[in-house]
């Protein structure tokens, strides 16, 4: 870990904006933190002699490249969740990548079947429990609709992508009318409006606001690791969802290679060094997260929390439901 600190402590800062094209430099459209890509990227760099640039936003990367078209500079997109891969494909912006490294790296529900996109870590959609009033109990995702948690639930809005992802995945494994019900009764159960952020919940769990939250596993291990909320993060179990069936929902960050990519034999060989063990290592260590690449352990830390039983469903399967979770969303008014 200390070497892996001093590999993000003295990364090089890349450009922000792009130099002319060229056969030796690819450019990259990352939705992912600067101080994530960094360290992967540099080694990349180092080792290859092809220059990257990168350019960062929170948002608009899909209609930016909407906007530039064929005139685009960028060659690869990384994203922080499926929502944002597929909304890159939905709008045709992506072009399809035959790889046998990648394939052979990335499992295959973890990847488009026509290889427009690629998982490059996962993150699991964890409850968490308080250790005072309830304790580390077993637990699935449907159980948040029952009524005997009713006040006891706090969440951040159903309108967040790591929100739509699960109601996703409950449409997936119940249908429409199921997962109706049950996020009606998830709703009933909630101790306030949903509101905040992952880590928020967290901490009204610590508050007393509730006893029972989602959060992503890896927010988790950034409290743990961080001395101001780590009070918090010792307040509750991270427990492991539908442990005794399908498996717990995890969510992803990934990739894809732009449609008007204009140095696509270099973009996919970078492409192909994520899915790698060593930038698998260094990638899913920096924010905490599983590697997709099974051949990568996580780090002591992720691993500290032990092993679990994921959710194998297609990613591309359960992206299917989006626009009916958001429906479904508005229907039984979950926000309000």
């Amino acid at each position: 870990m200390k070497s892996l600190i001093a590999l993000v402590a003295g990364a090089i800062t890349l450009a922000s904006s792009f130099s002319a094209m060229s056969a030796d430099e690819i450019n990259i459209y990352s939705y992912r933190q600067p101080f994530l890509i960094d360290p992967v990227v540099k080694k990349f760099s180092d080792d290859t002699g092809i220059k990257i640039n990168v350019v960062f936003a929170k948002k608009g990367l899909a209609e930016r490249l909407q906007r530039e078209g064929k005139y685009t500079k960028a060659d690869i997109v990384l994203t922080t969740d499926i929502s944002r891969l597929m909304e890159l494909q939905d709008k045709g912006l992506v072009q399809a990548v035959d790889s046998k490294v990648i394939n052979d790296n990335v499992p295959a529900h973890l990847r488009d079947e026509q290889g427009q996109w690629f998982a490059l870590t996962t993150r699991v959609r964890n409850i968490y429990t308080s250790k005072e009033r309830l304790g580390n109990i077993a637990i699935s995702y449907e159980d948040l609709a029952d009524a005997k948690y009713q006040g006891k639930i706090c969440t951040r809005s159903g309108k967040h992508p790591y929100t739509v992802a699960l109601i996703s995945s409950m449409i997936a494994h119940h249908g429409y009318e199921g997962a109706k019900t049950w996020l009606n009764g998830f709703k009933n159960n909630l101790a306030r409006k949903p509101q905040g952020n992952d880590r928020g919940q967290i901490k009204a769990i610590k508050q007393g606001q509730c006893d029972i939250a989602l959060g992503n596993s890896y927010y988790f291990g950034k409290m743990v690791s961080d001395v101001k909320q780590k009070p918090a993060a010792d307040a509750v179990h991270i427990v492991f969802p539908n442990q005794n069936n399908r498996g717990a929902h995890i969510n992803v960050s990934g990739m894809a290679l732009t449609k008007y990519s204009h140095n696509k034999a270099s973009a996919i060989k970078l492409m192909e060094y994520l899915t790698g063990a060593l930038a698998q290592k260094i990638y899913a260590e920096v924010n905490m997260e599983y590697p997709v690449n099974v051949a990568v352990k996580p780090s002591p830390l992720v691993a500290s929390w032990g092993e679990f039983k994921a959710d194998t469903l297609a990613m591309s399967a359960i992206a299917l439901h989006r626009k009916a979770a958001l429906r479904l969303l508005d229907e039984v008014k979950f926000d309000l």
